[in-house]
């Protein structure tokens, strides 16, 4: 299979700004660091030439630029999208809240992205990181260079990834995957064995370290909400450092309810959380269920297609029935 380099997505972006199909690139460009990948517009072949990055950190997923990208001209953007990726994408267009004709997608492959906080724990000093095959090789400051083994160092959404398969595209580089027999419910799977109080300890001690920094909802693309409640000072949960116990759990709470039926499972909320609150594992648990009760449903797979919980049917499941079936946990 041919390898996608930095170099092919550049050519492919400059070409399509210099014939005038696009009029700006939603990509990739350096940070302060190896790790610290950010998201970036391009307008130019010569800025995509001098600043355009293409690695194993460019794991942000761009779906939600596109609400308010698609808004600031009447031309095309060109995105590139991973396969994870464009779940959220077709989410986003089935709420209707950005113009697909005004996007160009361009699917590229990805074989996991590298999560900068494991590096973190096993190297200290990083003065440079470099992938080789199947090794991270990290240069450190104190340590000499790390030899790390890659797939121990990617994140859980990567590890459990549940497609290679891009759903939406206009233009794939590459070949195309295929949807995996993925492992992300095991952790759940793990939280509900745990009795009742094991579970309310779990959790107490993962959203103890909340800051309420807004990372997880500013980046998650099923919050799209012109005026967020958690930011209207006549909610009553308005402030941002938690009051008490109660407020620190319910934010996540009510974001789990808020995006259930349709989170894509992209794990960008754990990505971006500060304090590396497994939040993801919330999500995972809606989704379980709703798989469970309602039939397997896959947010974001096809462009219309509506959950179960939003769709009224005389069949629907009661709590009760639940119970009944040996779900504890409902």
């Amino acid at each position: 299979m041919q390898e996608i380099t930095r170099e092919i997505l550049v050519s492919k972006a400059s070409e399509m700004l210099e014939n005038g199909t696009v009029d700006r690139v939603l990509g990739w460009k350096a940070g302060e660091f190896d790790y610290d990948v950010t998201p970036a517009v391009f307008h130019t072949a010569e800025e995509l030439a001098e600043s355009f990055v293409w690695n194993d950190f460019c794991g942000a997923n761009f779906s939600k630029y596109l609400v308010k990208e698609t808004g600031k001209s009447e031309q095309k953007i060109l995105v590139f999208l991973k396969p994870c990726d464009t779940y959220s994408f077709n989410q986003l267009l089935t709420e209707h809240r950005f113009n697909r004709e005004k996007v160009y997608v361009v699917g590229v492959p990805c074989s996991g992205m590298l999560d900068a906080g494991r590096i973190k724990e096993q190297a200290e000093g990083i003065a440079a990181i470099r992938v080789d095959g199947e090794q991270v090789l990290v240069d450190t400051l104190y340590d000499g260079t790390l030899a790390l083994d890659r797939s121990a160092m990617l994140p859980d959404r990567c590890t459990n990834c549940k497609s290679k398969q891009h759903v939406a595209y206009d233009e794939l580089l590459g070949e195309d995957g295929e949807i995996l027999d993925s492992k992300r419910f095991d952790e759940v799977d793990k939280i509900e064995k745990m009795t009742p109080d094991e579970r309310f300890a779990f959790w107490q001690n993962e959203l103890s370290r909340c800051i309420r920094c807004n990372a997880c909802r500013d980046i998650c693309p099923a919050c799209t909400c012109e005026r967020c409640v958690f930011d209207n000072p006549n909610s009553g949960v308005e402030n941002k450092a938690p009051a008490t116990s109660f407020e620190e759990q319910m934010f996540h709470i009510i974001r789990a309810f808020h995006v259930a039926g349709r989170c894509t499972d992209c794990g960008e909320c754990s990505r971006v959380c500060p304090q590396h609150i497994p939040l993801h594992l919330l999500n995972r648990k809606f989704i379980k269920d709703i798989d469970a009760f309602y039939g397997e449903y896959q947010a974001g797979a096809e462009v219309g297609s509506r959950a179960p919980i939003v769709n009224y049917t005389t069949d629907d499941l009661e709590p009760s029935e639940a119970v009944e079936r040996g779900d504890e946990n409902a």
